[in-house]
């Protein structure tokens, strides 16, 4: 039995696959791994050169139409951001916003079973004791006042409710109060 802190990895299954076999056949190899979930590793003149293994075993567990869309709709509102998958195969979209001469990384993870899962917002440089955040430090911007959802909410607005609690938390450090949410600060 693994103990505390002990890693635990994903058993892959490869075939060895002749270079001269996938360029025969690169159609075929392609589907079997895309559609089969076969893994290969690509041999040239008896070593091993490459592997080929589904998507999935990188990237997150959310329908890829999903991903495309959040990204077309962050870049067309004009939002730039750089996108990696986490060791824990989420998808994280990373932000730079700036307020008041400071800069603010923003970063919205998107959990595996997203959009049904709610993303996660990470803001760094904050004050330790900056109220509304969870105890893992992700901000409270989906909460009591509103809720997540899936159908209606995407990471462009999960993006506009990052940067206005990033208004209120600016209020909060120069005034020491928390401000009342708005009428329009329901999540749209």
């Amino acid at each position: 039995m693994a103990g505390p802190g002990a890693r635990t990895y994903m058993t892959i299954d490869f075939t060895s696959l002749p270079m001269t076999e996938l360029r025969n056949r690169p159609g075929e190899i392609l589907d079997r791994v895309a559609n089969g979930g076969e893994s290969f590793v690509i041999e040239r003149n008896g070593h091993q050169k490459a592997c080929l293994v589904p998507l999935s075993v990188f990237l997150p567990d959310i329908s890829s139409t999903r991903i495309a869309r959040e990204l077309d709709e962050l870049k067309n509102a004009g939002e730039e951001s750089r996108t990696t998958v986490t060791m824990e195969r989420e998808i994280a979209f990373a932000f730079r916003r700036a307020l008041d001469h400071d800069g603010y990384d923003i970063t919205i993870v998107l959990p595996n079973g997203y959009p049904n899962v709610c993303p996660r917002v990470y803001v760094d440089a904050l004050d330790a004791s900056s109220p509304h955040r969870f105890a893992d430090g992700a901000l409270c911007i989906f909460g009591v006042m509103s809720s997540w959802n899936p159908g209606k909410h995407t990471a462009l607005s999960t993006l506009n409710n990052a940067r206005r609690w990033l208004e209120h938390y600016e209020v909060w450090r120069k005034d020491g109060a928390w401000p009342q949410p708005k009428e329009n600060d329901v999540n749209g």
